[in-house]
């Protein structure tokens, strides 16, 4: 291997393992960052493997037949025993809960939704606070500690009506429980569209600001459409020809102008990968469009990349979409972990990457060349002594190439790449060519080079 200029890491000697961060402050443990989207299949045990965090979509026609019903928690109109079939069961695996209370049949999708909720928003104050007071921390049976006022309501929703139904719920839980957490729906630093409300027109104002202590984002690397494609094409998480990432620094600037004091999650994030299979059965509109999903290893890849590019940003949580599939080639069809509950290789690779650098926290950039190689530090909870590297190419061609790294805070004692299969991560070849430098291949699976002092 050669030492190529492009990738020498020489690092600034005046920065120190506990101030490489400054006044941006502490990032959050992967293991307190890491979340995955569930619902009523899900199965705490088998995803407890992969984070501790877990988001429900959780239909407000689930409770009450039209707005103005009384909620009767925890059997309702659906039936469905909220505490013992559902989060009761994910909170006694260890499972901490966010709830997004959607608009499902009371949206813009039902053509009298105007008329369901006008006159009645004063409803959802009481819907909200009896949701608060029955599953909140401070609640009767402490099963959620957040809960979302929406999920993708965007430019749909009447606006002035939204936020009447918005300022009241949100009061009603703040009345129910005061320690819980508070989301918006999914928003974006611009103007709506079908999926997002804009922070700024919806979400700015004192009033609405008042009412909310999270910022909630879904992200989905789209490609930009070309004619005769599918719109919904998607590449690697750090193409700098693509919104990803961008979305997110736009509304983390916008918090950090606007609202200080809020945090910012991301509820949705995620990439479709089914089996040959399941793309010679498409038929339709996926068919025609030229819809093509990632392979099961882009998808570990990209899902791997993107929280550790996330844990970079001030990002409170990033959940994955989505727990499990049905093998479907069509779009958020076959987005999950595991395929028919059984584990794809993302399962494997998120699974690795929380148990390896769960108590560990995002430290510093080491090095971020796009097309060239990522370098991220990470330093465990309890010692700035003990320091894991994470390294990657940041692209989506299958990419490898051998490099020498420079400047090692100390000497590697083991290096593993992102595993894919049910193993022990296999531990990748490395040479020491000089005093803190490291030979080791670099490819699209993160290697994590784990070292202490």
């Amino acid at each position: 291997m050669l030492r190529d200029p492009e990738y020498s890491l020489m690092l600034v000697l005046c920065l120190s393992l506990h101030t490489a961060i400054g006044g941006e402050g502490t990032r959050p443990l992967l293991r307190d960052f890491i979340g995955l989207n569930g619902h009523f299949h899900f199965k705490p045990e088998l995803y407890s493997q992969v984070c501790r965090l877990a988001r429900n979509y959780h239909n407000m026609t689930w409770d009450v037949n039209q707005p103005g019903d009384n909620p009767t928690f925890p059997v309702c109109v659906n039936q469905v025993n909220w505490k013992d079939h559902v989060y009761g069961h994910w909170t006694r695996a260890g499972f901490e809960v966010d709830i997004c209370a959607q608009f499902g049949g009371f949206g813009p999708e039902n053509t009298g939704y105007r008329g369901l909720w006008e006159g009645k928003e004063q409803w959802a104050y009481t819907y909200g606070y009896e949701m608060a007071r029955y599953f909140g921390p401070s609640g009767k049976e402490r099963l959620c500690t957040s809960i979302e006022i929406g999920n993708e309501p965007g430019n749909e929703f009447d606006d002035p009506l939204f936020r009447g139904i918005f300022r009241n719920m949100a009061k009603g839980i703040r009345a129910g429980d005061p320690r819980i957490k508070i989301l918006t729906p999914a928003v974006q630093a611009a103007p709506a569209d079908k999926y997002s409300k804009s922070l700024q027109e919806t979400f700015a104002s004192p009033d609405m600001k008042a009412l909310y202590d999270v910022i909630n984002l879904h992200v989905y690397a789209f490609k930009p459409r070309q004619e005769g494609q599918s719109p919904w094409g998607r590449s690697h998480p750090e193409d700098p020809a693509i919104d990803y990432l961008k979305t997110v620094d736009a509304a983390i600037a916008w918090r950090d102008r606007e609202a200080a004091d809020k945090e910012v999650w991301i509820t949705e994030f995620g990439w479709d990968a089914c089996t040959d299979a399941a793309m010679k059965d498409r038929t339709g509109w996926f068919l025609k469009l030229n819809w093509t999903p990632a392979t099961d290893l882009q998808q570990a890849q990209y899902l791997v990349r993107s929280l550790i590019c996330f844990s970079k940003r001030d990002i409170g949580r990033a959940y994955i979409y989505f727990y499990d599939d049905g093998d479907k080639a069509s779009v958020h069809a076959s987005s999950g972990l595991t395929r028919n509950f059984q584990p794809k290789m993302s399962f494997w690779a998120v699974k690795h990457l929380y148990e390896t650098l769960g108590d560990y926290r995002f430290n510093r950039v080491i090095r971020e060349v796009q097309d060239g190689l990522y370098v991220y530090e990470f330093v465990h909870g309890r010692s700035a002594n003990i320091v894991t590297w994470v390294v990657w190419s940041p692209t989506g061609n299958g990419r490898e190439k051998d490099l020498i790294l420079q400047g090692l805070p100390c000497r590697p004692c083991r290096v593993e790449r992102m595993p894919v299969q049910q193993a022990v991560a296999s531990e990748v070849a490395w040479t020491t060519p000089g005093p803190g430098e490291i030979g080791l291949q670099v490819t699209e699976s993160p290697a994590y080079i784990m070292m202490g002092r």
